[in-house]
């Protein structure tokens, strides 16, 4: 047995593990960067088979011409269980390694470097326009990632591209803040981030305001707080001394004859003082509430609702009301009422006046038990309908799609000019993507009996995406296991 003869000592048959796990670590990383390279020599032949088609259309309309790559992305998204988006990402990023970062591709294969290197180098040579300026940047690049870690070949990536670049910063930046925008990333425990992508000068001077407004809440906090504490320190004086006065702690004259009458701000004499909220927050997180606050109730400093024609503010708000009317009411051959939105009774004259005004007609066909919406004669979902869809669909019902349902569009698995019903066996929602794809490109989508959407791909494969799982809790009046 061999003993350390200081903690932390490596053994010779600790070296000889090490040795052996580092070989091991080694081959593997080796073989994965191999599988990776791969892996973007495929993605690059199938983004091959989309330009291809793209290259036979005639037609210059921009979103026609996306649509073979949108639908080559969602048999990949299909295949490898991710989101068509991310599917499509990767297809050019692909396509781009292989048609213009060769030599980057071919170090991966021979595992000279990482897939993080990868990404590092496509991310800062692809502002290089010029090919025979990126080939050369590239090459001296890699001689210096092959014996560096990512996050340095990152640093000098960037600052030999700024160098080499023949386009002026003024160019670059100009076409960089057309890809500004907002995004959302979901996080653990009802939490998300949001992220604003902006000019560099803008973004910190948005994080310096909220900083100083943090700051100032902050000092308003601290003064508060000491000033509290300075007038309880003050009324404690005054109780020591036993008749009003403050008791003497400096050497002064004591004062006599006299009463000193103290008021906290707030309160009244004689009364308790009112519970004081102490701030704890911290300059992190008053700036992140600051920011929610003024996103979430400031008016923008340009309104493009403004106007006579769409007035902004409340005037922008319309109201919207569904009647509901029985045939015969309608008809004039009995006295019952109808009601609005099938809850707030109404009188049949003002019904039969709404309904002489009203620009469409829905004939409604109902469950016979619980009087869900089945099935409407109109192209528009009822309101019931969408209630319905909505709670059963939750997100667009596109492969890995978490879009909010109320921010997708209902669409008619069978095309309602085909034939089909507006019928909740016939609908879900479909976010502007999944609904473009599927109108425009070979894509098919068909609805089964449980509202499973069945979706069949220009190669004839078939995908399926069921409806969310819904959890339901269930009174219990057993006492619980533990």
């Amino acid at each position: 047995m061999e003993i350390s003869s200081w903690p932390g000592e490596t053994t010779t048959a600790d070296a000889t593990r090490m040795r052996t796990g580092l070989a091991g670590l080694q081959d593997a990383d080796a073989a994965v960067a191999k599988a990776q390279a791969q892996r973007i020599r495929s993605l690059a032949a199938l983004a091959e088979v989309a330009t291809g088609q793209v290259a036979r259309l005639s037609s210059r309309d921009s979103r026609e011409r996306e649509m073979p790559m949108r639908s080559v992305a969602a048999e990949v998204a299909f295949a490898t269980q991710v989101h068509d988006m991310t599917a499509q990402r990767e297809l050019g990023d692909a396509h781009t390694l292989v048609t213009q970062f060769a030599a980057t591709v071919t170090a991966l294969e021979d595992a000279r470097i990482s897939k993080r290197h990868v990404d590092v180098i496509l991310e800062a040579g692809l502002p290089i326009a010029d090919d025979q300026v990126r080939a050369a940047w590239e090459e001296t690049v890699l001689e210096y990632a092959a014996r560096q870690a990512p996050g340095r070949t990152k640093a000098y990536a960037r600052q030999l591209a700024e160098a080499v670049n023949p386009e002026g910063m003024t160019v670059r930046h100009a076409r960089a803040a057309e890809t500004r925008g907002v995004s959302i990333i979901d996080l653990d425990d009802g939490m998300a981030l949001l992220q604003l992508r902006l000019p560099a000068a803008v973004a910190y001077g948005i994080r310096d305001r909220l900083r100083r407004q943090a700051r100032a809440i902050r000092d308003a906090a601290n003064t508060e707080r000491a000033r509290r504490a300075h007038e309880a320190a003050a009324m404690d004086g005054a109780t020591e001394s036993g008749n009003g006065a403050p008791s003497p702690t400096d050497g002064s004259e004591q004062l006599t004859g006299q009463t000193l009458d103290i008021t906290v701000e707030g309160t009244a004499p004689g009364t308790e003082d009112e519970p004081v909220v102490d701030d704890t927050r911290t300059l992190v997180q008053i700036g992140a509430d600051v920011a929610a606050d003024m996103l979430l109730t400031g008016a923008p400093a340009i309104d493009p609702t403004t106007g006579e024609h769409l007035p902004g503010g409340l005037g922008a708000i319309h109201a919207q009301i569904q009647v509901v009317v029985p045939v015969l009411t309608l008809l004039g051959k009995t006295d019952a009422g109808a009601s609005l939105h099938g809850q707030i009774p109404i009188d049949p004259d003002t019904a039969r006046h709404l309904a002489g005004t009203t620009p469409g007609w829905d004939r409604v066909l109902c469950h016979p038990i619980t009087g869900t919406v089945l099935e409407v004669d109109r192209y528009t979902p009822g309101t019931d309908q969408r209630r319905y869809l909505q709670a059963r669909d939750q997100h667009c019902r596109g492969f890995g799609c978490r879009q909010p349902a109320h921010r997708c569009q209902i669409d008619h698995n069978h095309e309602h000019h085909d034939g089909g019903p507006t019928a909740l066996s016939n609908l879900a929602h479909f976010c502007t993507r999944h609904h473009t794809l599927k109108t425009e490109t070979e894509w098919t989508v068909r609805q089964l009996p449980d509202g499973t959407v069945e979706f069949t791909s220009p190669l004839g494969n078939t995908y399926t995406d069921e409806p969310p799982p819904r959890v339901m809790f269930i009174p219990d009046g057993d006492p619980p296991p533990f």
